[in-house]
């Protein structure tokens, strides 16, 4: 099992912001995950519908879409990060 936490827009989205997820074996990516929790409700798919406008950590270290997942314990799924 795994925690996946949502950030921003992406949370109002979804409408929660984190849940613990145990994702079929064959999910082995980000992206995978990505794919799966889009099919878990309207708001999951609303959310995930433009990959191109999501940043993600897999636990607490920033991640390109195809990085593995295996043996994490918490991804957090966000917008770009601005700052300045």
């Amino acid at each position: 099992m795994m925690r996946v936490l949502y950030f921003a827009w992406v949370r109002e989205a979804v409408g929660i912001g984190q849940e613990d997820v145990t994702p079929p074996a064959e999910v082995a990516t980000v992206a995978g995950l990505i794919d799966w929790l889009a099919g878990r409700s309207d708001g999951h798919a609303r959310a995930f519908a433009d990959r191109g406008r999501l940043r993600c950590a897999v636990d607490q270290a920033f991640v390109a879409l195809d990085a593995p997942i295996a043996g994490a314990r918490e991804i957090a799924i966000f917008p770009p990060v601005t700052g300045g």
